[in-house]
């Protein structure tokens, strides 16, 4: 059995006191939700103490957006692997679509920042996903699959065995159009398959999560689906009682 997951990315929302009220009423209503559904928060860097110290005693557990390529010196604001695993992170964002289009991420740089997200015991969300030029064109499958091949096809099997995928429809966020339960379907079928060409029935236990403007409302049609395994929550994961409740449409 996969893990079922549900994972808040906070993006550059919240001051460090909402922040770790916010994952005070995460903690505090946690229990609402199935204990079979795990539950990640990823905060912005300033709110990860405040916020560790809130989930402290809970099985809710903490991620960071991002991390530095280089393991350490001189990159003037650069926050690195080691310094959010010593803050308690246990997960990190990696490749997230904003970084890609807005930070000009490469997937050279990727490969840098899984380097050391793993030599930190650091558990990467790893982000693919096309943009709206690319989906209309129909080269949303060679898009994510250069992004898998390009980075991921790097790990080790056994780093493999420590990973989540994430797939944004970048197209679907924030343009009014709407990303289908079965166009999640189709594309996280697509992913699953194309890590099992590589790394054979180990790609069967690896979570895939949708990250495409999942809400309470339609988050039991969307992991409903076989190879959906939960979600990564952007704008709902600001409120706790939203965030929950998306945990709440997986089956039991």
């Amino acid at each position: 059995m996969r893990k079922k997951i549900v994972a808040g990315n906070w993006k550059m929302n919240t001051l460090p006191q909402e922040g770790a009220e916010l994952a005070k009423n995460v903690v505090a209503n946690r229990g609402e939700v199935c204990s079979c559904v795990n539950f990640i928060v990823c905060p912005p860097f300033t709110h990860l103490s405040m916020v560790a110290a809130e989930l402290k005693g809970s099985d809710v557990e903490l991620g960071a957006q991002n991390c530095a390529a280089e393991e350490k010196g001189a990159y003037t604001g650069e926050i690195s692997a080691q310094m959010i695993a010593a803050l308690g992170c246990k997960y990190v964002i990696l490749g997230h679509s904003e970084r890609r289009q807005y930070y000009g991420e490469t997937s050279e740089t990727l490969n840098k920042k899984m380097v050391q997200a793993y030599a930190n015991n650091l558990t990467p969300i790893y982000c693919v996903g096309e943009n709206l030029q690319e989906r209309e064109a129909g080269e949303h499958f060679n898009v994510v699959k250069k992004q898998l091949e390009e980075v991921i096809f790097n790990l080790s099997e056994e780093q493999f065995k420590n990973l989540i995928v994430a797939y944004e429809p970048v197209w679907a966020i924030g343009t009014g159009k709407t990303a289908t339960a079965d166009q999640a379907q189709e594309i996280h079928a697509f992913i699953r398959k194309t890590l099992r060409e590589k790394f054979g029935a180990a790609a069967d236990d690896c979570a895939i999560l949708y990250g495409g403007s999942c809400k309470p409302a339609n988050a039991a049609e969307i992991f409903a689906k076989e190879d959906v395994d939960g979600g990564l929550i952007g704008g709902a994961a600001l409120k706790a009682a939203d965030f929950l409740a998306i945990g709440k449409g997986f089956a039991k």
